[in-house]
């Protein structure tokens, strides 16, 4: 088999990989970014730490890193549009996504997604380059969870909601 081939079979086998759909943020004197991104894992909780690989050909990874915070922001069913804007689908320029009132500042300064089932701001505390992706290890400092929404994944190169199953009411 050669590589090319290997390297298709291996995208379409992950696509088979349900993800949570985040938008990951930065800001600060390097500047305000934020990209859409399903390879997101928790690592440890002691300390609280989460891996977020993102293309090393990417613009935004100068950003990321000369900030040194980030906020992963875990999209809710409702949000999908947000995660088009933010994966470029849309042609929305970066300030204009930034420019819409579902954003708040957190304790870090990071930008926060009003609506997102959780918000988690961090600081970068190492990144590793492995293969074609960047992998940042974060630290969380601040955590902000919602009661509410259902969930988005990506799935079969799609996004999907994910809803909770509602209690029989007896």
């Amino acid at each position: 088999m050669q590589l090319d081939e290997q390297r298709l079979r291996f995208r379409d086998a992950m696509s088979s990989l349900s993800a949570a759909v985040n938008i990951i943020t930065t800001a600060g004197d390097a500047g305000r970014c934020g990209i859409t991104a399903t390879a997101v894992c928790s690592v440890t909780d002691t300390p609280p730490s989460v891996m977020v690989c993102i293309n090393a050909n990417s613009a935004m990874n100068p950003v990321f890193q000369g900030n040194g915070k980030l906020c992963i922001n875990v999209l809710n069913h409702e949000q999908e549009l947000m995660a088009r804007h933010f994966a470029g689908m849309t042609g929305m320029a970066m300030e204009e996504r930034f420019s819409l009132s579902c954003w708040q500042q957190g304790p870090l300064a990071q930008p926060m997604l009003n609506g997102a089932l959780a918000n988690l701001e961090g600081q970068i505390s190492q990144v590793q380059s492995i293969g074609t992706h960047l992998v940042y290890l974060v630290e969380i400092k601040n955590i902000i969870l919602s009661e509410e929404g259902n969930g988005l994944i990506y799935f079969k190169r799609r996004f999907h909601p994910v809803m909770m199953e509602m209690e029989a009411i007896a």
